[in-house]
């Protein structure tokens, strides 16, 4: 009795977490006129905000005019596209070696180096907004997609991930590569990389899920709006432009499901910490 309570709650909360993306889909298949005649209220029109569930004119001319006649949209697109690839990549590069040499070497001040990384990533952005600005603009990042891939790609919340990963991993397994002469890059990627593929495959989905939708740091770092990424199209759009950002959302979405649905496994064995125990 008490498992079907726990089915029904779960379900009911997930479908109230469904509706807002249900709508969004709804929306964007609807007509501008109909769009703004339920959403004009926010704006200072007359009446109570109010969304139907079913397009009355179902119609594709926002798709086809997002995708046909709003080169922006591109532009941004493809400087997410660029941000987060050149992030991911980056963060796979440092925060690998970096938490395979804290995990599985003793030297002096490692418990210091992990205390630091822990306070850092429990700092938020906002914290250190005005330290992040006076590093880039000393080494004149500042208005480049630099200032956000250098800023992502030393991020310690990787590091802390893959710390628990390659901490776990049985010291006899890696002795007795040592013993058969295998070099210390050699474990490393023959036997550290693919046992803890689970934590580099949850760092790629966090990664891609946090730097698609960057939103902050944009727009503190990146002056010129032709260097904007995705993230920061739908703010720009008004009243006139309600059906391209139903449509710009979706388009936006889309991505970042299909991300999570491919690393989903991944994910829920990274939140797991379903490492190899000796």
């Amino acid at each position: 009795m008490k498992e079907k309570f726990n089915l029904i709650g779960l379900s009911a909360l997930a479908i109230i977490i469904c509706i807002p993306i249900y709508l969004l889909f709804v929306g964007s298949f609807m007509g501008i006129d109909e769009v703004i005649r339920y959403i004009s209220p926010i704006w200072g029109g007359d009446g109570n905000v109010r969304f139907g569930i079913i397009p009355m004119h179902p119609t594709l001319r926002q798709y086809v005019e997002l995708l046909f006649d709003s080169p922006e949209f591109f532009v941004m697109f493809w400087n997410s596209v660029k941000i987060v690839v050149c992030v991911i990549i980056g963060q796979l590069i440092i925060a690998t070696t970096c938490a395979w040499g804290l995990a599985r070497y003793e030297f002096v001040g490692v418990k210091i180096i992990l205390w630091v990384y822990t306070i850092l990533m429990m700092i938020p952005f906002q914290v250190r907004m005005l330290s992040d600005y006076l590093v880039l603009d000393a080494f004149q990042l500042l208005n480049t997609h630099g200032s956000i891939i250098y800023s992502g790609i030393f991020s310690t919340f990787p590091v802390f991930i893959l710390y628990g990963f390659f901490k776990e991993l049985p010291m006899s397994l890696i002795e007795a590569a040592r013993l058969d002469g295998a070099s210390e890059i050699q474990i490393f990627l023959k036997i550290g990389v693919p046992l803890g593929m689970s934590g580099v495959m949850s760092i790629i989905v966090l990664g891609f899920l946090e730097y698609w939708n960057l939103i902050e740091q944009p727009l503190v770092f990146l002056k010129n709006k032709t260097l904007w990424p995705l993230s920061l199209y739908l703010p720009e759009i008004g009243l006139s432009q309600l059906g391209i950002a139903f449509s710009g959302a979706v388009v936006t979405l889309l991505p970042a499901i299909f991300v999570f649905l491919l690393g989903q496994d991944y994910l829920e064995r990274g939140i797991m910490s379903s490492a190899i125990k000796e």
